[in-house]
């Protein structure tokens, strides 16, 4: 009798661990249009801030074109948005804004500019601080020129972002840190060139390991999944065997790595995937409403949902979405 217990114990807790080892069903809550009003808007981001949600996004004429701004909206609810700021340039187009809270307490906004030719270089690597989503001074020269600082994070009080190669040394990746948000120093002068490396996001763990999810295009064209530990001058790579654009990454409470990429199989779309790091996958679970010029998002854990940014053309103008999911099993 007790060895009939034992077992029925034995196999309850497998139950349990394979239970807890499955991954949380999606469901797709809701799904807004928040942003139409320029011909052309695109490439997203993210964040919550003093109890209001900011999404910030690139404004133009087209996907590639000479007038592009960076727009800053507001919202307390997520349903109803306005614009907080419009930084524009005349020399250049600004593109890929990236948005993140500062250890101080401020809003930093990170973009790249393309600078309209003829010009001696071909871009350059911007930063914005605010103390209100509205006010956002001179933007900083930040990182070396034709390296594209690409998104930034934070962690414990220094602001980590890869750059990559625009110019002579296009399909290499540059590892930038800053304490300020306005100076951005070399920590590994190439940290990745096997292939068209570039647009990439990080993650790091409570015990200071970080994952890098990073864009690969050309021969091969997948994507790669880095891992380093402080003082993140060494980093290994491993293949993730699938094609992806637009990356971003963030850890959910239950430890476990969700993604938002741009996939190329079957009809190019905007999906969200998971990401297990200790075998360098990817598994989609929930394509977005999305389709043709899309991709790009921002990814917020909040009161229980995952919010996502994003944009697409699949209803015909290029327009900025926000989308709720819920996990069940969070």
């Amino acid at each position: 009798m007790r060895i009939a217990t034992l077992c029925l114990g034995v196999c309850c807790l497998a139950m349990v661990a394979a239970s807890a080892a499955e991954p949380p069903s999606a469901q797709l809550v809701e799904v807004t249009r928040i942003w139409d009003k320029a011909p052309h808007n695109a490439f997203t981001d993210l964040v919550r801030f003093q109890d209001r949600w900011y999404c910030v996004f690139r404004e133009g004429q087209g996907h590639v074109s000479p007038d592009g701004a960076l727009r800053v909206i507001t919202s307390a609810d997520g349903k109803s948005w306005e614009s907080g700021a419009l930084i524009t340039s005349e020399d250049s187009d600004l593109r890929d804004a990236k948005i993140a809270v500062t250890p101080d307490g401020q809003l930093m906004l990170s973009g790249a500019e393309a600078m309209n030719q003829p010009a001696d270089y071909k871009h350059q690597s911007l930063t914005w601080l605010s103390p209100d989503g509205r006010d956002w001074g001179q933007g900083n020269e930040v990182a070396d020129r034709d390296f594209w600082l690409w998104r930034t994070t934070w962690h414990k009080g220094t602001a980590y972002g890869f750059g990559y190669g625009c110019g002579k040394e296009e399909g290499s990746i540059r590892l930038y840190a800053s304490t300020d948000g306005k100076k951005f120093d070399t920590l590994v002068e190439n940290a990745c060139d096997d292939g068209y490396v570039n647009e990439t996001s990080m993650v790091f763990l409570e015990d200071d390991t970080c994952y890098c999810l990073l864009r690969r295009d050309g021969t091969p064209g997948s994507g790669l999944l880095g891992n380093a530990k402080p003082p993140y001058t060494r980093w290994q790579w491993e293949d993730l065997g699938m094609k992806i654009g637009g990356p971003h990454m963030i850890r959910l409470p239950d430890g476990r790595f969700v993604a938002a990429v741009r996939l190329y199989d079957n009809k190019v779309r905007t999906s969200l995937c998971w990401l297990d790091v200790e075998k360098a996958t990817l598994t989609e679970f929930l394509p977005l409403p999305s389709g043709g010029d899309t991709s790009y998002a921002g990814l917020v854990w909040h009161d229980n949902l995952l919010w996502v940014s994003y944009y697409s053309s699949h209803e015909g103008k290029t327009s900025i979405y926000l989308a709720r999911v819920k996990l069940d099993n969070l």
